[in-house]
């Protein structure tokens, strides 16, 4: 064990502390930078348990997928007390803020883009903005050539004997999922008859809990934006509200709500 690591320096405290440059001189740019920051973290985490969750399903061990799963919800549950946060920001103290920002936007997260490649939410245009880091436009594509979380996840099902089409298995990754009557099906039998199929019913669930939150996310977002500039344009150059109105329409997993109806 080493004797010389202190919190400080196991933490690399003096690099993450040090890395806020506000700009403007506006009390309230310190806020704005650290719930940016700090959300950037949690999504760190979220992707890496994610993948892991991931990788488990892919090998028909659910049980240490649960856990990942759980924490990601846990860490989601951060990510939108961070709006709280950020909506004590008055449209003044932003005004004095806004003219320093430029063109940087959070639509130019590619963390938050990657979490939605992984959770199935795909379309390869959202890679373009990121073309001037090509490391990390190469780990955008690179995801779109995977299988999502709700891909492994289908695959399962039919791994344990439930009728999914081969058009469904073997769609083009990189596409938005659409959904399938067959799919729907399965996931009806299940929740008809959960305690045959119990962690095909809890990773359902699970699935369920981060669609849920990720939408509770998407929601706070849009409140806090509107609560802050109104209608105006976003600084990435997005429709500001009216473009995040309309990803709150966007699901990753489509049959997992319309079985509450099929039931």
């Amino acid at each position: 064990m080493a004797s010389d690591v202190t919190y400080s320096s196991y933490l690399d405290l003096d690099r993450i502390l040090s890395a806020q440059h506000p700009f403007s001189g506006a009390h309230d740019e310190m806020l704005f930078i650290v719930v940016h920051q700090a959300s950037e973290l949690w999504l760190k985490l979220c992707l890496h348990e994610l993948a892991e969750a991931r990788a488990h399903i892919a090998s028909d061990t659910l049980r240490p997928a649960f856990k990942m799963l759980a924490r990601v919800a846990r860490a989601q549950g951060q990510l939108i007390s961070s709006w709280d946060v950020l909506s004590t920001m008055t449209p003044h103290d932003y005004s004095l803020v806004r003219p320093h920002l430029g063109t940087s936007s959070g639509f130019q997260s590619a963390q938050y883009r990657l979490m939605e490649f992984m959770l199935g939410g795909r379309n390869p245009d959202m890679v373009t903005m990121h073309e001037a880091t090509p490391a990390v436009a190469e780990e955008l594509r690179s995801e779109l050539g995977r299988a999502s979380l709700y891909d492994e996840t289908v695959r399962l099902l039919a791994r344990r004997g439930f009728a999914i089409p081969d058009e469904v298995l073997g769609r083009d990754l990189q596409g938005e999922w659409a959904a399938s009557p067959q799919v729907e099906a399965a996931w009806a039998h299940i929740y008809r008859n959960p305690h045959e199929h119990w962690d095909l019913y809890e990773l359902a669930e699970k699935l369920v809990d981060l669609e849920y939150h990720f939408q509770r996310w998407r929601f706070g977002h849009l409140k806090t934006v509107e609560r802050i500039i109104g209608f105006k344009r976003g600084t990435g150059g997005t429709a500001g509200v009216a473009y995040l109105e309309g990803v709150l329409k966007q699901v990753f997993f489509p049959e997992l709500l319309s079985v509450r109806t099929a039931i």
